[in-house]
């Protein structure tokens, strides 16, 4: 009797742990899906929140370069203006600045440059003329 009744207690066991799971795995299923959304809506929130705030930087960085880039203008006006006057005046200053370009350009490219005075006191600019080439009647290269 002893067998049949282990085999009895074991049977009773196993059933109840039977009748558990089936009661305790759909339990689970519940409560994991809830897990799950709950992780979800918070990772949802979270990237919200990170592309409000890198919409935020963009917009504070946009305002900053413009900004930037007013006080630039300003200071280049400031300069040119200052330039202007101790040149006598924005002819002269406008002629220098030409001459200057011609300058910093004459190392590029195997340009020659060639200053012809003429009637209006500017150089004409021959640049980019190399041998063999001709350019047409007064245009650009």
């Amino acid at each position: 009797m002893r067998g049949v009744t282990a085999t009895i207690v074991l049977g009773l066991v196993g059933l109840a742990l039977a009748a558990l799971a089936l009661w305790a795995l759909p339990t689970y299923n519940v409560y994991r899906k809830q897990m799950a959304g709950r992780a979800a809506y918070e990772q949802a929130v979270q990237d919200r929140r990170i592309r409000v705030l890198e919409a935020q930087a963009a917009l504070d960085s946009a305002r900053l370069t413009a900004q930037a880039e007013i006080e630039r203008a300003r200071g280049t006006n400031e300069a040119n203006r200052i330039m202007a006057e101790s040149l006598g005046g924005p002819e002269n200053y406008l002629r220098w600045a030409y001459i200057d370009m011609l300058r910093e350009t004459a190392d590029q490219q195997d340009r020659q440059i060639i200053y012809i005075p003429t009637e209006a006191g500017m150089p004409i600019l021959e640049a980019g003329q190399r041998a063999g080439q001709r350019t047409g009647g007064g245009g650009a290269p």
